[in-house]
């Protein structure tokens, strides 16, 4: 266990975070894939001679992954064994859990976390003009378009000052077309 050890400390040190650069489109959300997982950890565990495995093994309800790590002086170290239940019994279910699976073990193994990018995504976030929504709103005829408008007016400004422009500006169109009713 002293060479694997001794390369797996080195090879942490050149980790990076797994980005987030895959879109859920059910929850709208970001995660790391599977690739970006990988692509964290990689280099740095093969430039320390550690080759990367996961072994699936037998389950009936899901799926169970082992992360195991093999130095080239033939050392191993397992990350344990990760059981994760397949929503649906099909093999989209079980792909799913699959992937799943293997995403988390690794990370687990490994020590690492997909980027924190709350903070982040709204400091590096470029200062937008509001105007072209706000105008865009006050030309709403119908409460259904002024919905959709304002839809991607929040998408693209929330959390910024803007947001304040946007929402007066919504608030007092659909006053408007409230009252032709």
């Amino acid at each position: 266990m002293k060479q694997i050890a001794s390369s797996l400390v080195k090879a942490q040190k050149a980790f990076g975070p797994a980005l987030k650069s895959s879109t859920n489109p059910h929850f709208k959300s970001r995660y790391a894939d599977l690739a970006a997982c990988v692509e964290a950890v990689i280099d740095g565990l093969n430039g320390n001679g550690i080759m990367l495995m996961q072994q699936t093994h037998e389950c009936e309800d899901g799926v169970i992954v082992e992360t195991v790590f093999v130095h080239e002086s033939g050392e191993t170290l397992s990350g344990g064994k990760l059981h994760v239940p397949a929503a649906k019994q099909d093999p989209q279910g079980y792909g799913s859990a699959l992937s799943y699976a293997r995403r988390y073990s690794l990370m687990a193994a490994c020590g690492i976390a997909p980027e924190d990018d709350d903070g982040n995504a709204a400091a590096k976030r470029p200062t937008l003009d509001p105007a072209p929504y706000v105008n865009q709103l006050m030309k709403c005829a119908t409460l259904d378009e002024l919905k959709t408008i304002y839809g991607h007016a929040y998408k693209a400004h929330q959390g910024t000052e803007a947001m304040n422009l946007i929402e007066a500006a919504k608030n007092k169109r659909k006053n408007e077309l409230m009252e032709v009713k």
